[in-house]
């Protein structure tokens, strides 16, 4: 039942975003017209209907030869930003080159996107009965942003100039660019001829972010087994101590060869043992892939997640974000590793994980607990395997931070879990 509605679903729109692309607004309407005068036109001896049907279907056809024809002699840079916010608006830069030795006149800039229209798989995971109103939701949900195009001014022969194209990012994601498109309308102004100006590109929407007040983030410095990577100079770093003879067991990447050299015999490098405060920022994943409501919360907490990413000192300190997708993901930031930013574009692909079992962040919990000053744990529901979660973060000895992103508090609720409503985030978080 499901495959036919998603072939005949997918073929309206499909139609509708070819017209969108290609008619300017007086075309749709002769298109409109020329349907409604196709109905009430059938029987030509009680109605002159079909006189206006065959002058518009005569219209509608020269249009159509004539954006067929003719090139549009421009050159398109474009200059596109490397990250966006969901929620802003953001402006699109390009520089135009007209390449003939002519004016050029009544061009237009798309930024074309790639296709909002979902895959059967999600076509069916998120619809409960097939209705051209869900595909619709779902077309809604996969446009990552809406984009206007850019009017080039009149350019004179070999000229230049620089256009912009404003836009306003909806939602979180990947805003994919499959190219860059010059629109030129016909001379009966009813449709365009579309030619590909420039690349692709693919722009990161970063989630939108909340202000937060001044929170400290209590919990001691912990001991970090095998050290940092990269570790800088903040707190009781890995350092060099000396140099030592080599004894069974040491670590081969370890042995000063310079030395080794020098004495004939195996010597290593001695270094202390790094102590830093590191907090883990814990998303749940785990909800209802088809609940609308689920998915807003959703929404809300990678938002709320983002916002103490971008907000956490990691110059003081390391912070490990934790969430569960197709598999467990662990990211971590500070003390010369990922760079905040790099967190935010993590949480800008994070998706619900309805699959999947929450035992396994509990898990991963408990294997790092050790190691762990302080926690920020974002929660979508309330239940004893979320209770457990806490209580394998408290079991060392860390501070925890519980929030729930949800409408309402549940009855079992226990006190010190503080609630964020969605809609009235930011004044819940205001007053942490």
């Amino acid at each position: 039942m499901w495959r036919p509605f998603y072939l005949l679903f997918r073929s309206i729109s499909g139609v509708s975003l070819w017209a969108q692309r290609r008619f300017t607004r007086a075309g749709l309407l002769a298109v409109c017209a020329l349907i409604l005068t196709a109905v009430f036109g059938v029987d030509t001896s009680l109605t002159v209907a079909y006189q206006i049907f065959t002058f518009l279907l005569a219209l509608l056809a020269i249009a159509l030869v004539s954006a067929w024809f003719g090139g549009t002699p421009l050159a398109v840079q474009a200059r596109l930003p490397h990250t966006l916010t969901a929620g802003e608006r953001f402006v699109l830069r390009f520089t135009v080159r007209n390449t003939s030795d002519t004016l050029l006149d009544g061009v237009a800039l798309r930024a074309e996107v790639g296709d909002p229209r979902p895959a059967f798989a999600q076509f069916k995971a998120g619809s409960r009965f097939p209705t051209y109103r869900g595909w619709i939701h779902l077309v809604a949900t996969n446009r990552v942003a809406d984009l206007e195009e850019a009017v080039v001014p009149a350019l004179p022969a070999r000229g230049t100039a620089d256009v912009e194209a404003q836009g306003l990012a909806l939602r979180r994601g990947r805003l994919r660019i499959t190219g860059i498109a010059s629109a030129r309308t016909e001379a009966l102004g009813l449709m365009r001829r579309l030619l590909p100006a420039s690349g692709a590109a693919d722009i990161c929407v970063l989630p939108k972010r909340y202000p937060l007040p001044q929170l400290s983030l209590p919990g001691a410095r912990r001991h970090q087994p095998g050290g940092l990577p990269q570790g800088s100079s903040v707190g009781d770093s890995e350092e060099f101590l000396g140099l030592r003879d080599y004894r069974p067991g040491d670590a081969l990447q370890r042995i000063h060869w310079r030395s080794f050299a020098r004495a004939g015999k195996p010597v290593v490098k001695e270094y202390q043992d790094e102590f830093v405060a590191r907090h883990a920022l814990i998303l749940d994943t785990f909800g209802n892939t088809g609940s609308r409501e689920d998915e807003t919360a959703f929404e809300e907490a990678v938002a709320v997640a983002a916002s103490f990413a971008w907000t956490i000192d990691t110059q003081e300190c390391l912070l490990d974000l934790m969430f569960v997708g197709e598999r467990m993901h662990t990211f971590t930031a500070g003390h010369g590793q990922m760079m905040p930013s790099r967190l935010l574009e993590v949480l800008a692909g994070v998706s619900l994980a309805g699959d999947s079992e929450i035992r396994t962040l509990v898990e991963a919990v408990r294997a790092r607990r050790e190691q762990l000053s302080g926690c920020v744990c974002i929660l979508l529901h309330w239940d004893e395997s979320r209770r457990a979660l806490l209580d394998a973060i408290r079991a060392s000895g860390a501070t925890v931070l519980p929030l729930l992103v949800a409408a309402a508090a549940p009855d079992d609720l226990p006190p010190g879990i503080r609630l964020l409503r969605p809609g009235h985030i930011a004044e819940d978080l205001a007053a942490l």
